[in-house]
């Protein structure tokens, strides 16, 4: 059988590798790092993006901590006990089937700008070269509230794009998104959804257990990436020998499934598509102009077209780009920074103050 995945990136949320009273399951965290051997056995190579660390830093020291923390303290307090704590459960068990794993932690400013991006790929590509399984979490003990990720669903979803995997495997504790309340009659888990399909009506927002994010972003998240050509699996992370089902023989696993789109997406429009949070300033277009931007053809936003630009920003810097009224249409890197830009606003015969290719259309 030709393998039809030859990298993937498969998230563990907490919810999958902890017990209810916050101690790693080890149980389930070897099972899956069977089933991650067995998938490099057959020519895929995996990249984990493992939550986990805080939660099992909580069980760890739940009984010593005395005092009282705030949220931030806490998260950082946990995080630096139990990421130890995990990796190096993951290096033993690992170690165990003869393969190498690397840690990777980051934080989300370091997706902020295109060299730190491409920093860590090359660092998990130069790991994936050289036969070593990279490890992926957010640096919680250094992450402040306001730049942390929603959680390590949105991570997964840069590190798919940005490693150019086939496809983004999102382990829960649930079967995938149900078309109704899991557990009732009739409820069933919806098993493909294909491109502009809308999900709001089937998708509660209540989050549970250990994990930070609830199927709304989950959902959101999939969607995005689906969209830039990257199939997405939602799927139970606590069923026996889930990965190998989904990967290697996937037609009988009951999951959710997020269709790719056929259009190939540049790596750098991929990181713009995930840098919403990073934008330096907003630039806004006249009707003619955003009717042209959003059209059909492969249109760059020129000077002409622009009414207002708010913000201080630099050349290459990243702009949010809105319509007359707000609507916020995408975002794109600046070829002008800001004083400039203002200078020739509605001017004629400019270059694009954002190109086509550095331009992301929402």
């Amino acid at each position: 059988m030709v393998q039809k995945y030859k990298r993937i990136a498969v998230k563990i949320g907490s919810n999958v590798l902890t017990r209810k009273d916050g101690a790693l399951d080890i149980t389930r965290m070897s099972a899956l790092v069977d089933q991650v051997a067995d998938l490099r056995e057959a020519g895929v190579e995996v990249i984990l993006i493992s939550s986990g660390a805080v939660a099992s830093g909580r069980g760890e020291l739940k009984a010593a901590v005395t005092r009282k923390m705030d949220s931030v303290d806490q998260r950082q307090l946990f995080s630096a006990v139990g990421q130890a704590k995990l990796i190096n459960r993951y290096y033993e068990l690992f170690r165990e089937h003869h393969l190498h794993v690397g840690q990777v932690l980051t934080m989300k400013e370091n997706f902020g700008t295109r060299r730190h991006y491409l920093n860590q790929r090359n660092c998990m590509m130069v790991m994936l070269e050289n036969g070593v399984i990279p490890i992926v979490n957010e640096n919680d003990t250094v992450s402040v509230t306001e730049l942390m990720f929603t959680d390590n669903d949105e991570l997964s979803g840069l590190i798919a794009t940005m490693m150019d995997v086939q496809a983004l495997v999102i382990l829960s504790n649930v079967d995938g998104i149900y078309n109704g309340v899991p557990g009732t009659p009739g409820a069933e888990v919806i098993r493909q959804v294909e491109p502009e399909r809308d999900l709001h009506e089937y998708i509660r927002t209540e989050k549970s257990g250990f994990g930070r994010g609830g199927m709304m972003t989950k959902s959101g998240i999939a969607r995005k990436v689906a969209d830039e050509g990257i199939e997405v699996i939602i799927a139970n992370g606590r069923r026996e020998h889930i990965l190998t089902d989904l990967i290697l023989c996937p037609d009988d696993v009951v999951c959710t499934r997020f269709t790719p789109r056929e259009a190939t997406v540049s790596s750098v429009k991929k990181w713009i598509a995930h840098s919403t949070g990073f934008t330096k300033g907003r630039i806004w277009l006249n009707y003619r102009a955003v009717e042209a931007v959003c059209g059909d053809r492969a249109v760059s936003i020129l000077p002409v077209g622009v009414t207002r630009i708010e913000g201080d920003f630099e050349k290459d810097d990243l702009v949010g780009v809105l319509s007359p009224d707000g609507r916020k249409i995408g975002l794109g890197r600046a070829a002008y920074g800001s004083a400039e830009a203002r200078g020739l606003i509605g001017k004629h015969d400019c270059k694009p103050l954002v190109h086509y290719d550095y331009l992301y259309l929402e």
